[in-house]
C-alpha cells in the first residue's frame, strides 16, 4: 500500500514545464537567453496585463459555445460552427502574429523559407476548416490541429518569445482545444435543435 501511495504521490506532484530550443530553429546566430532557459506556467504572473487580459477575454467565445449548450441541453450546429470558425481565425491569427516576429530586423527568428513558411500553415489549415461547413466534426478537427501546430512552433521552433508569452500560449491553447473537444462530445450526447430565429 505505501508503494502505490508514493507512485501515486509522484503521479500528482506537478513541476514546471519546460521547452528547450529545438535545433530546427533557423535563426542565422545562437542565440542564449529566455528561449533556451525554457518556461514555467509561473511566469503568468510576470505578463503584461493587457497581453493576460486580452488573451484570456479570448476564451470566451471558445467556452460559451459548449457551456450554453450543456445548460440547455441541447446540439446547436450554429453555434458550433461559429465556435469552429472563430477557432479557424485565431489559428490564422497565430501565424500572422509568427509572420511579424520574423520580418523586424533585429529579431532572433530570421525572414527565412523555414520561419515564414510555418507561418503561412496554420493560415493554410484555417480554411480548410472553413471548407468543413457540412462536417463540424471534421472542421473543428483540424481547427485543433492548427492550434496544436502553432503551439509547437512558438515553443520550439521560433527563438525569442518571453517565458510568460510561452506559458500564455500553452494555457489558453489547453483552454480553446478541450472547449472544441467539450463541443463535439455534447454533440454525441444531446439532441440537435436549430437557433431560432427572432
Amino acid at each position: 500500500m505505501p508503494s502505490r501511495l508514493s507512485s501515486t504521490h509522484r503521479l500528482l506532484s506537478i513541476k514546471p514545464v519546460s521547452w528547450p530550443a529545438s535545433r530546427l530553429c533557423h535563426t542565422g546566430t545562437s542565440e542564449r537567453g529566455d528561449a533556451e532557459q525554457g518556461f514555467s506556467l509561473r511566469a503568468l504572473a510576470q505578463a503584461p496585463k493587457p497581453a493576460l487580459y486580452l488573451g484570456v477575454s479570448g476564451l470566451i467565445p471558445f467556452l460559451s459555445a459548449p457551456l450554453l449548450m450543456a445548460a440547455t441541453q441541447s446540439f446547436y450546429p450554429e453555434l458550433a460552427y461559429a465556435q469552429m470558425v472563430y477557432g479557424a481565425s485565431i489559428v490564422s491569427f497565430l501565424g500572422g502574429a509568427r509572420w511579424g516576429f520574423a520580418i523586424p530586423a533585429g529579431s532572433p527568428a530570421q525572414p527565412d523559407w523555414m520561419n515564414l513558411g510555418n507561418s503561412v500553415v496554420p493560415s493554410l489549415l484555417a480554411w480548410l476548416a472553413l471548407l468543413c461547413r457540412d462536417n463540424i466534426a471534421e472542421g473543428a478537427l483540424v481547427v485543433i490541429m492548427g492550434l496544436g501546430l502553432s503551439l509547437h512552433y512558438d515553443l520550439t521552433l521560433l527563438p525569442g518569445y518571453p517565458s510568460w508569452f510561452k506559458a500564455m500560449r500553452t494555457v489558453l491553447t489547453l483552454v480553446a482545444t478541450f472547449s472544441l473537444v467539450a463541443t463535439l462530445t455534447l454533440k454525441k450526447f444531446y439532441p440537435e435543435k436549430k437557433i431560432k430565429e427572432i
